[in-house]
């Protein structure tokens, strides 16, 4: 990334609110193929999480916004779920079992995509993509819209205290200085591509929550998953981790009731 493109991605960030998306399609690769080592975190906990939340998804139709390669919810469509769509900016996906369709795409405005126009959805996923939305509101929004009557959508993002937590060892601050911080930060994740920046803005648990409700959806549940204690035995390395900077955090999400004109 040149200093052009990174002042660009602030500036992008600042205006909107979500971190930057197009370094993606540089960094998928290695997100990849960091997700698939034995000892991932991803595999470990999230993914376990996520799956439990999602619940039986036998013929319903799913949506991952921002799917990575795929894998996922080819796993879903696999189990038995129906006809299903994932959606990437980047294009590196896996062969798509039949019933499932992969499309190059934005995620902020999936309305937008061809395709997608006018399809309901039982489940959407937005799992750690979220947050490279354009305008996170609208996106959400979007996505409620797209939501069949007992639909829900599945949303993670990491634990905000996280990245608190690596801002204050770096800068040399406190904890409460980086988690209350509005400003921007430049990012490289050293288990994927060290080469990658990625430019986020910080956000508390509250934001989280306040962009929910102005989406017009509420928390039907919350998870916070921790690392099993025979698989921290095996992978201790990863249990440190974990134990020194939290996960991530996943919400169930349904539409707010119709009020009454």
């Amino acid at each position: 990334m040149t200093t052009e493109d990174a002042l660009a991605t602030v500036g992008a960030v600042r205006a909107t609110g979500g971190d930057a998306s197009r370094p993606w399609t540089a960094l998928a690769s290695g997100y990849e193929q960091a997700r698939a080592r034995e000892d991932s975190l991803d595999r470990l906990v999230e993914w376990p999480a996520q799956r439990e939340l999602l619940g039986d998804v036998t013929g319903l139709a799913l949506l991952d916004a921002g799917c990575g390669n795929g894998a996922k919810v080819a796993q879903l469509v696999q189990e038995g779920a129906g006809a299903s769509v994932g959606v990437d900016i980047s294009d590196g996906f896996v062969v798509p079992p039949t019933g499932l369709e992969l499309i190059q795409g934005d995620l902020s405005d999936l309305s937008a995509l061809p395709g997608l126009a006018g399809r309901r959805f039982d489940r959407i996923m937005l799992l750690q993509s979220f947050g490279y939305a354009r305008d996170s509101v609208l996106a959400l929004t979007v996505a409620r819209e797209m939501l069949t009557d007992d639909g829900f959508i599945l949303l993670t993002r990491t634990h905000p205290v996280r990245y608190a937590i690596e801002r204050a060892e770096e800068n040399g601050t406190t904890l409460g200085e980086e988690y209350f911080s509005t400003e921007p930060f430049a990012y490289r994740h050293r288990n994927w591509d060290d080469a990658v920046t990625l430019t986020k803005r910080p956000y508390t648990i509250a934001d989280l929550l306040n962009t929910f409700s102005a989406a017009g959806l509420w928390v039907e549940a919350v998870a916070e998953p921790a690392m099993a204690a025979e698989v921290g035995e095996r992978y201790p390395h990863k249990r440190a981790v974990m134990n020194q900077y939290l996960g991530i955090l996943l919400f169930k999400l349904r539409p707010l009731p119709q009020r009454p004109q």
